[in-house]
């Protein structure tokens, strides 16, 4: 399939679509993130190949939402339909979390708080290489209540990674309830800059306002940049919009039925 249907809609479709298939949970995080692996995957990294030595890493931290990378992965042909259709089956690759066992994906995620530490290695392995490939991380929100996160931050902001940059889902969630209320992280982007980061806040569903603030975050080479990315869980789909339940719940086929019609039209 060609790079131009790279589409927030083509990827949410493909989120709904495995979903049903394999009635599986965790459609409101990987919709939640549509349009910043839109982004990411219809421009702002550099992937050739997915053997490319030179290709850009990038690190899924909130590996739960792993089948709205799946569905970039197939979009860009890095996979093919058959693998695809594998999602959650016995004997699969492709897991609810992502494994490094599939082509394009270069980490094992799913622990949440670690992905930035894998990103903060990558980044430094680069720099020691003297390559000019650069490393991006996705991370939920909820995930930045770890300590082992904040451990990661303060190493990339001290040894001043400007080839590394953070984009972290703020869609104000987490599984059991809202993140403001378990563990507030406000006020968030002073904390980052405060750890010698340079953060930026942006529409998580404005796929142009994203690739912008990804791509002046690539030209800082003051340090590591966050974009922190306003969403809403669910989005694209009103009944499942900012509903705690769909980080779990499976689809009924009704609810695939209008899930599926909402989606006509939209970007």
């Amino acid at each position: 399939m060609q790079a131009e249907m790279l589409t927030p809609r083509k990827i949410r479709e493909i989120i709904l679509d495995q979903s049903k298939r394999a009635h599986m949970g965790h459609i409101g995080p990987a919709l939640s993130i549509a349009d910043i692996i839109a982004a990411l995957y219809g421009g702002v990294l550099r992937l050739s190949a997915p053997d490319d030595p030179q290709r850009d890493r990038f690190v899924l931290s909130k590996g739960h939402a792993a089948l709205a990378l799946y569905a970039a992965l197939y979009l860009r042909d890095f996979i093919s339909q058959e693998q695809l259709d594998t999602f959650c089956s016995d004997g699969t690759q492709f897991g609810v979390h992502p494994e490094h066992i599939v082509p394009g994906i270069d980490f094992s995620t799913g622990s949440l708080g670690h992905g930035l530490s894998y990103a903060a290695g990558a980044a430094l392995a680069a720099r020691l290489q003297d390559s000019p490939r650069r490393v991006a991380a996705l991370l939920s929100d909820a995930e930045c209540n770890e300590g082992s996160l904040w451990e990661a931050i303060l190493f990339a902001g001290h040894h001043r990674f400007a080839n590394l940059t953070a984009i972290v889902d703020a869609n104000g969630q987490q599984a059991l309830g809202q993140t403001a209320a378990i563990l507030d992280l406000e006020p968030f982007a002073e904390k980052w800059q405060a750890c010698g980061w340079q953060a930026a806040e942006v529409d998580g569903h404005d796929v142009a306002a994203l690739s912008a603030a990804l791509d002046a975050a690539t030209q800082d080479t003051s340090g590591p940049s966050v974009i922190i990315a306003k969403t809403a869980c669910g989005k694209g789909v009103s009944f499942m919009e900012r509903q705690v339940k769909w980080h779990y719940l499976p689809m009924s086929d009704e609810d695939y039925a209008r899930a599926r019609a909402e989606l006509q039209g939209q970007p």
